[in-house]
């Protein structure tokens, strides 16, 4: 009998596989780690995956694009990638790209050299040179303008840049991690965008899923809210009734985690009952129909606003132009018929014309005519209606409806960049571009 002893240290085929057992629970550790570090709330699987990503590409140098709505805590995952890499003792700094005007953003990104511009009266390093051997991360990549874009996808391409007004080539080692709320492919469609630029920061995608799409991790975050503002004035947590969760968790919060936090102060602060019934929070619940964020800026909407606001010039117009020739018509009346009683279309013009309310009789009313014109001739009457064409400029427009939105707003840019739907870094440009004051 021959005995094979060459398989005795094999395992059977039904052991169970330990080592990937173990790598599964290490990666649950790290997670949840993470999540405590960095104090981010939910559960939901799209979360985790985002989380999971973040701490994967971390070690590597691949630039990261991160895409999600304006609210949904994009700035926490730049954060958590440049503590798990090797650069986390370097600097890491994070510039909101639409917050600089797009005069001075090359500026700031890459610095510039003294008397380069008026005011330029010293040299100065910009992030890219400061963050050497870091990270920096790019927010708002969207609202980039064209000519920056190309210096920074030189910046990614090859390590290199140039201040403005120099002409010394500078070398630079940092990781770019760049966000945005906007759709870049749309953006690179309507020539927005560059892009071989958005293929060169896309490198590894994250995308940071809105409330809406994470509706159980809802009550979790104002929970943690709610525990937060108890803490800082120092009064009892709101809790919630049945009704209100689930009030709470079928709203679609347009302003995702930002609008939910904002509520939740709201709500600690006003309210004296500590429980928060269904009926109370919807008082606290927008109609999303009249929601009007300005995170995301639709030229198609601008054009829209501009278009209206024509049509109702034009409307006023053709109204004025209507009443003048009533007007006229009624004088040539009056002059061939002196001595005839007014009709009651004749006074119906008049009080048209003038106030109905003020008027001195009624349309029913048969009055002889009060308007006696001597020595006039019909032919010798000249056409005085006047046709006041409108200016069809757009930069009129503009001015006009930037300077409307400032009046209303009482000089505030923010909430005029609002109520204009423009982002506030193309209304600051637009400011400075036609030199309006106030």
């Amino acid at each position: 009998m021959v005995v094979n002893f060459g398989n005795w240290n094999k395992p059977p085929h039904h052991a169970p596989d330990f080592s990937k057992k173990k790598k599964t629970d290490k990666a649950n550790m790290d997670l949840q780690a993470t999540k405590q570090r960095f104090e981010i709330i939910g559960n939901s699987p799209g979360l985790n995956r985002a989380i999971e990503v973040a701490i994967q590409v971390a070690p590597t140098d691949l630039s990261v694009l991160i895409t999600g709505e304006s609210g949904v805590g994009k700035e926490i995952f730049p954060q958590i990638i440049h503590q798990f890499s090797s650069r986390k003792h370097g600097k890491y700094i994070a510039v909101n790209c639409g917050a600089i005007p797009e005069g001075t953003i090359d500026s700031e990104l890459f610095g510039h050299e003294k008397g380069s511009f008026t005011g330029a009266l010293a040299d100065r390093k910009g992030y890219f040179q400061e963050a050497d051997g870091g990270t920096i991360f790019l927010d708002e990549i969207g609202e980039l303008p064209l000519s920056t874009q190309v210096r920074l996808l030189r910046v990614l391409e090859t390590g290199e840049f140039i201040k403005v007004g120099s002409s010394k080539m500078i070398k630079t080692n940092v990781r770019v991690i760049a966000a945005t709320n906007v759709n870049l492919l749309k953006a690179i469609d309507e020539g927005k965008f560059r892009e071989d630029l958005y293929y060169r920061l896309n490198t590894v995608p994250i995308t940071i899923l809105p409330l809406r799409e994470r509706a159980e991790d809802t009550i979790l975050l104002f929970r943690k809210f709610a525990r937060d503002f108890a803490e800082k004035y120092r009064m009892p947590p709101v809790r919630l009734s049945d009704d209100a969760r689930s009030a709470l968790v079928n709203y679609r919060w347009p302003g995702n985690i930002r609008q939910l936090k904002n509520i939740t102060e709201q709500i600690s602060i006003i309210e004296q009952e500590r429980e928060i019934t269904g009926e109370v929070l919807r008082h606290y619940l927008p109609v999303e129909g009249n929601q009007n964020l300005p995170a995301l800026f639709n030229r198609a909407q601008e054009n829209q606003s501009f278009s209206n606001e024509r049509e109702i010039l034009y409307k006023v117009l053709f109204d004025m132009k209507k009443d003048m020739t009533d007007l006229k018509k009624l004088v040539l009346d009056l002059m061939e018929n002196r001595d005839a009683p007014i009709s009651g279309d004749q006074a119906r013009i008049i009080k048209n014309l003038y106030n109905a309310d003020n008027a001195p009789f009624a349309a029913s009313e048969t009055v002889h005519n009060p308007i006696h014109i001597s020595h006039v001739e019909k032919e010798h009457i000249q056409d005085t209606e006047e046709f006041v064409e409108e200016s069809l400029s757009l930069a009129d427009k503009e001015i006009e409806l930037i300077q409307k939105a400032l009046g209303k707003h009482r000089g505030k840019r923010k909430y005029a960049a609002q109520e204009l739907g423009i982002s506030e870094r193309t209304l600051y440009r637009k400011i400075k571009e036609y030199d309006i004051k106030g």
